[in-house]
């Protein structure tokens, strides 16, 4: 078995009155976020017992939190700070501007039938929730894991991660072949002869920048984990073998030599013909 986390959007439809404590708990939560994150740029290297010793009774008498969501935004702040780390990134102080809440599954939100429990400053809110595409998965009896509470254009997203067990397939019935490269990102070769391309500008996702699209191309090994992730959903194995000289070799005769290597038109080595 294998596992898999995927991660499930669900939209919420709160109340007018729903919306207030929403909108007064994402504010709360980022000025905390801020406060705490000043403070840790303030301490390279704090561990969260030294933080929590420090912060925990003046955030929740200043900003009025509870004890479980201060100790999320403490979590929350190290984490940014960690992975800035594990990048590479020079150390800087981290800014929060969205508004985000980070709630830990059976602690601060739990689901019942059509309705999403979440912990606020005004306690519990049961919000009715909305998957689309995902129900599968969602239901699927995997693990719930640290969700994330959004706002964004005035509608309430909760992004939660869900760890399900894939079966490993032991027996093969279609084999596709995939190739890296730089003039395509991708290039597939199955065992029917069916042969695509994938260029860098098919393989993109669009973020949206202060009103302005920005191309942002998957690099290769965040292409192979979504390739491996969407494998392991459909019973599927991804196997790695050597590149040398796989740009070379006729897929059908095992052939190598440069001059199977047309750019142009990648037709098969004149061996095989």
């Amino acid at each position: 078995m294998k596992s898999i986390t995927i991660t499930a959007k669900v939209k919420l439809y709160p109340t007018s009155e729903q919306m207030i404590i929403l909108n007064k708990t994402l504010s709360v939560i980022r000025d905390v976020l801020n406060f705490v994150s000043a403070f840790v740029f303030g301490q390279e290297g704090i561990r969260y017992l030294e933080l929590n010793h420090a912060l925990y009774y003046p955030v929740r008498q200043q900003f009025g939190l509870r004890s479980q969501m201060t100790q999320s935004v403490f979590k929350t702040v190290l984490a940014k700070y960690k992975s800035m780390k594990s990048n590479g990134h020079p150390f800087s102080k981290v800014s929060f501007r969205n508004f985000e809440y980070d709630l830990v599954w059976n602690r601060d939100y739990s689901i019942s039938g059509q309705y999403v429990s979440l912990n606020t400053l005004s306690g519990r809110l049961h919000i009715p929730f909305e998957l689309k595409g995902m129900e599968h998965w969602f239901l699927a009896g995997g693990r719930f894991g640290t969700a994330k509470l959004i706002r964004k254009n005035r509608k309430y997203y909760l992004h939660i991660p869900v760890t399900l067990e894939a079966e490993n397939r032991n027996i093969l019935n279609h084999i596709v072949g995939i190739d890296l490269g730089v003039n395509h990102l991708a290039v597939s070769f199955d065992d029917e002869g069916n042969t695509r391309f994938f260029s860098c500008r098919t393989v993109t996702e669009h973020v949206r920048l202060k009103s302005r699209y920005v191309m942002v191309s998957w690099a290769f090994c965040q292409f192979r984990e979504m390739l491996e992730y969407k494998a392991a959903l459909s019973q599927s194995e991804v196997l790695a073998t050597d590149p040398k000289y796989t740009s070379q070799s006729c897929p059908f005769c095992g052939n190598t030599t440069k001059a199977n290597r047309n750019r142009r038109k990648h037709e098969i080595c004149r061996v095989y013909v």
